[in-house]
């Protein structure tokens, strides 16, 4: 027992230690695309194979987690109603956010979440214009191609990045889709110094969209802004920047 850990399993921080490691398992697996075998696991969380072990058997019992035919473990179907109520969740807090934006800024505006490797939308607020961009909640896309993909992957490790690319292999959608990984981390380290991310018309023709990412969260969260690319202008996206970057925070703190 560490000096972190008392006897009764508990951290000093009053956390039950089982839970911590069967919710970092969790989210290790959704980090590397939903499937690892165990020894995987136990490299990338750095616990002992016998402690993995039981972790896992239980999360298998409650339906958490499900073994395939090569004996590797997957997500299970019991997380989905989880993430349905907490994207429900999401969407809620979100609104007002979303709505302010839309009325600061004319344009369509949109909260995202990486789920393994894609990307969902989880809430949106409809510009009024009568063209306007519309993505339907609970829609899923590939970060690549998106301003909020980008947003969130330029704060994970590199290596991280390079593995949900080589599982989804980057796929061209217009003319403007990045599908070179060396030039997608050039514009990774372009969103991380200037601290937001732009998609011209890489996941659909004439849209434009700008997204930051809502930091200090457990869950990779982004929040934009897209509209059609005659109205999305430099002088726009300058506009938006600290008013997505304002929201991003307020939507942390509330969610926090």
């Amino acid at each position: 027992m560490t000096e972190a850990t008392q006897a009764n399993g508990r951290t000093r921080g009053g956390s039950v230690q089982s839970i911590e490691r069967a919710f970092g398992l969790l989210e290790t697996m959704a980090d590397h695309g939903g499937t690892l075998g165990l020894s995987q696991l136990a490299a990338e969380s750095g616990l002992p194979l016998p402690t993995i072990h039981r972790l896992v058997r239980t999360l298998v019992d409650l339906g958490y987690l499900r073994q395939d035919e090569s004996r590797r473990y997957v997500l299970g179907p019991k997380l989905i109603r989880l993430g349905e109520t907490s994207s429900h969740m999401l969407s809620t807090w979100a609104r007002p956010y979303l709505a302010r934006l839309v009325d600061e800024l004319g344009e369509s505006a949109n909260l995202a979440m990486l789920d393994g490797d894609q990307v969902v939308y989880v809430a949106q607020a409809q510009s009024r214009h009568s063209m306007r961009m519309f993505t339907e909640v609970g829609r899923r896309v590939l970060p690549h191609c998106t301003a909020v993909g980008k947003a969130m992957m330029a704060a994970m490790p590199p290596e991280q990045v390079r593995d949900i690319l080589q599982r989804t292999g980057m796929p061209r959608h217009t003319e403007n889709t990045i599908t070179d990984p060396d030039e997608f981390a050039r514009q990774l380290a372009w969103t991380a110094e200037h601290g937001y991310a732009l998609d011209e018309g890489e996941q659909e023709v004439g849209v434009r969209c700008v997204a930051v990412p809502v930091p200090d969260l457990p869950t990779r969260l982004a929040v934009s802004v897209s509209g059609p690319a005659t109205r999305m202008t430099e002088d726009l996206v300058e506009r938006a920047v600290p008013l997505l970057t304002k929201a991003g925070k307020e939507l942390a703190a509330d969610l926090g």
